[in-house]
């Protein structure tokens, strides 16, 4: 049985609650069913020593107190703190230790992989980056090797069987081949490192390389995702290099899709981190077939910037496990962000790691008592490891919620944000492309009542579940990257007004987001999808976003790759749709044409105007626009009433 927290939290709108009622705040430290732990368990052991020397420390200080004045002493508590008060000693909870940040107990953090996965215990940097990371997941055996065979895995688990943390002192395996000399040109690849993914690498050519990448772990399928290292590289020559066991028929590489290049000469000489290369980009089919799955190809050619460098390729931007816990850490070590951000621990994966849910609200007021009237947003992102994009999409929304702008501070007035950045932490560490350790696809699991084996997404239908119970839910969205389609666009359910959202979305980010693309529709095999889910839960704006790994191919940024930047971009931009979407009290309201600017409109009749006004608009955007003329749906008609006049946050009419 596990302890429940005692913790009381001020200003987090039920925070605490949930946390005792759903066991979303157990002490890390009290999980003990986990194999191997020895590791990440020294420094919670640590952390419990120094609690009972200050305890014993308090407690002597406290007895000589009480004798000083004649008081009865009082009995040994690591749990009660006693204040003398008018000469009465009035006792009160210690706050707990650790309990629910990640600042102070970084050894619970640590990533947590398979026992049969090798680790390189090397420091890998990255520019652009904001903490150096320490990489503590890996390749599982065999090594990456330059070799033209494949060495077979000696101890290779068909099914997930337990996790440690850290190398736990074994030997790795050393490189098949080394090199003879320092005229020898072979590159040297490695990929053992947190969500690395390459398994073997053949030279077929002094400057040309077949690679193979590894399957998600325990299944045949998915090979998609990689991100690796390469050493020994020389400048001036035009390397080759060949994915050749890849399994989706189709991609963005065959539509300008470029993969990604960090060299560490280039970010220490001139401070330019990933970037695209790749001249000759094909992807096709090879004839090869495993499983009855037939392989395709991609190939590039391109050239490393410096001699004898240290370069990383990767599909898309990576953001680890440790990339989140270093963010949540800053932000519970700033003063004002902790004051609107409370971290939680929603559960532990099925490997032990911890998946951190973030409530982001303003404090709550004397006399309001728990915030009821407050309705939730629920944003969930990375149940696709592969899909790093949804992670620094998440990562601009954060940063929004948190940040010191008017629109910021009225969002976090208005609604409690529910926020899970990484729904699939274990898949994310050993570098899988779409599965969990169980070798299943977590977005289509939302149904399955089997909790030990999908923790995170039966821990986050609950959180919604009983959020539902205790105040309106606006709005749910599963963050996604898509790997075959451009732009940014959302799928969503049957409910006519769930519309709204993403073409308001659609206006705030004119040169990513299509609406053109967006889907409702609820079809058979996506039932066990996160948005379909909560849609059943009666959460009637419920969607997917997904963002392309490639691009746009309209607009102002057509033929143009994301950045990073632009990924933050779109979660601010998100968040300010929002605030469009449902303004409390105060319309976002536009100027009418050939109105005086001292008269207002509602944001819903100047959509509908600007629409009905373009000679180009498609019978999609047209029908939606007759949607938002019927008037506020009935769901938002509960929640704020409109008011037609007084300015509110002005927009331009374009």
């Amino acid at each position: 049985m596990y302890p429940l927290c005692n913790r009381q939290c001020n200003g987090d709108d039920n925070g605490a609650r949930d946390g005792v009622r759903e066991g979303m705040c157990r002490h890390p430290s009290s999980y003990s069913s986990f194999d191997q732990q020895e590791e990440g368990e020294e420094g919670a052991e640590e952390d419990e020593e120094q609690v009972k020397a200050s305890a014993e420390v308090l407690n002597v200080e406290e007895e000589s107190f009480h004798k000083s004045k004649g008081v009865s002493p009082l009995p040994r508590t690591t749990q009660l703190v006693f204040e003398i008060q008018s000469g009465r000693a009035v006792p009160r909870l210690r706050e707990p230790r650790h309990l629910y940040g990640v600042s102070g107990h970084l050894s619970q953090t640590l990533p947590r992989w398979p026992r049969e996965c090798e680790v390189i215990p090397e420091e890998i940097r990255h520019i652009g980056d904001w903490h150096t990371i320490l990489d503590h997941s890996g390749l599982i055996s065999p090594f990456v090797s330059s070799v033209p065979h494949l060495h077979a895995f000696a101890d290779k688990e068909n099914y997930f069987r337990g996790s440690c943390v850290g190398s736990r002192g074994a030997v790795l395996t050393q490189a098949a081949m080394s090199l003879t000399g320092p005229e020898d040109t072979t590159l040297l690849f490695e990929a053992r490192f947190e969500s690395g993914n390459l398994l073997k690498a053949t030279q077929v050519g002094e400057f040309e390389y077949e690679l193979s990448l590894r399957s998600d772990l325990y299944t045949e399928r998915h090979r998609q995702w990689f991100y690796f290292r390469v050493r020994n590289t020389r400048a001036g020559v035009l390397y080759h290099f060949t994915i050749t066991n890849l399994l989706k028929a189709a991609s963005l590489y065959e539509e300008g899709q470029q993969p990604l290049l960090y060299s560490e000469e280039k970010a220490r000489v001139q401070a330019v981190g990933w970037h695209r290369v790749g001249q000759q980009v094909s992807y096709r089919p090879n004839g090869q077939q495993h499983a009855n799955q037939p392989h395709y190809s991609l190939s590039w050619t391109f050239h490393f910037p410096y001699d004898q460098d240290t370069c990383y390729l990767a599909h898309c931007y990576p953001y680890t496990y440790s990339n989140l816990w270093t963010h949540l850490s800053q932000i519970e070590q700033d003063p004002r962000c902790s004051r609107f951000c409370k971290v939680r621990t929603l559960c532990r994966s099925l490997a032990g790691n911890l998946v951190p849910v973030l409530t982001v609200t303003k404090p709550s007021q004397l006399g309001d008592k728990d915030g009821s009237y407050k309705p939730a947003v629920v944003l969930t992102a990375r149940i696709h490891p592969g899909e790093t994009n949804s992670s620094w999409v998440m990562r601009g929304i954060v940063n929004f919620l948190l940040g010191d702008s008017p629109d910021a501070a009225l969002l976090r007035e208005a609604f409690v944000f529910k926020l899970v950045p990484m729904l699939n932490p274990d898949g994310v560490i050993v570098g899988n492309n779409r599965c969990s350790l169980t070798g299943r696809d977590l977005n289509r699991n939302y149904k399955s009542l089997l909790r030990e084996s999908f923790p995170t997404v039966w821990a986050t239908r609950t959180m919604v579940q009983r959020l539902c119970e205790e105040r309106k839910v606006l709005l749910y969205c599963d963050l996604h990257g898509h790997s075959r389609k451009h732009n940014v666009f959302s799928y969503g359910c049957k409910n006519p007004h769930e519309r709204i959202f993403p073409l308001m979305l659609s206006k705030n980010c004119p040169d990513m987001f299509s609406f053109e693309s967006c889907k409702f529709k609820v079809q058979r095999s996506k039932e066990g999808t996160g948005r379909v889910a909560m849609w059943r839960l009666g959460v009637l704006n419920s969607f997917t976003l997904e963002t392309s790994l490639c691009g746009a191919n309209f607009g102002k940024r057509k033929g143009t790759h994301f950045s990073t930047q632009d990924f933050e971009m779109l979660g601010a931009q998100f968040c300010d749709t929002l605030l469009d979407y449902c303004d409390p009290g105060r319309t976002k309201v536009g100027p009418e044409p050939g109105a005086q600017l001292s008269v207002f409109v509602p944001w819903w009749s100047y959509l509908v105007l600007k629409t009905r006004k373009q000679k180009n608009c498609s019978p999609q955007s047209r029908k939606m626009a007759e949607v938002l003329a019927e008037g506020l749906p009935q769901d938002l008609q509960a929640l704020y009433p409109l008011r037609m006049a007084g300015v509110g946050r002005v927009i331009k009419a374009s």
